[in-house]
């Protein structure tokens, strides 16, 4: 790691679809809004696909035949239920918890720039035993603009005292890419998160990685 020869000194990450598989939950909760409205369950898949591009495109996959008005009217009470159960069976993807104490112990920071809320986030990260770990968090209300603007990437790596070009930022949508290119970071395509059916070797990504695991050796190889 850093004091092993890798020229990072930091990671930040997405947060669903690339630290955490929160697709469960989400689904759950769609799930239980179309109870109170009389509706059957939503079309998983649909729903899990979209899920990196936040509450509103859930929506429109769990209710195609709704306008904007009504996804406009939905998305507060969906995100109060989602709320209610945001770790319920929400867990880090396979090998995340091993890479994020790998870099802890090679003295790397990481952090967190996410679309989602800091209501929601925020606890989410406590529950998940994360919170104290991070360096930086940015969430979707932290600035006026959100991914893929970098902006919140540039915040994240001004959070953590670091230059841009000492960071990978690893994200499982194509906004993370674009936003990372912008801000200065090299970028890591996650293929193991959500991807919405696209091909994330088509995002112009610096690396792109099949398992968080993978990232290690990114780390230990690329000098």
């Amino acid at each position: 790691m850093n004091g092993n020869g890798s020229r990072y000194k930091a990671v930040l990450f997405d947060l669903d679809g690339t630290l955490v598989d929160s697709a469960p939950d989400l689904i759950a909760a769609m799930d239980r809004l179309r109870a109170e409205l009389g509706e059957p369950p939503c079309v998983a898949d649909a729903v899990r696909r979209v899920v990196s591009r936040g509450g509103r495109a859930m929506l429109r996959a769990a209710f195609p035949e709704a306008d904007e008005a009504r996804i406009e009217i939905l998305l507060p009470r969906f995100l109060e239920i989602y709320s209610q159960h945001l770790a319920a069976a929400t867990r880090p993807y396979d090998g995340v918890t091993e890479l994020l104490a790998a870099l802890e112990a090679g003295g790397l920071r990481w952090g967190i720039v996410t679309n989602k809320a800091g209501w929601l986030a925020r606890p989410l990260l406590e529950r998940l035993g994360l919170a104290g770990r991070c360096a930086a968090l940015v969430a979707g209300d932290c600035l006026p603009v959100r991914k893929p603007d970098p902006a919140p990437v540039r915040h994240a790596c001004a959070l953590a005292g670091l230059d841009p070009g000492d960071c990978l930022f690893v994200g499982d949508d194509r906004r993370d890419i674009e936003a990372g290119h912008g801000a200065g970071t090299v970028t890591v395509a996650a293929a193991w998160g959500y991807l919405d059916g696209e091909d994330p070797a088509d995002w112009g990504a610096d690396h792109v990685l099949a398992r968080p695991a993978d990232l290690l050796g990114l780390l230990g190889t690329d000098r």
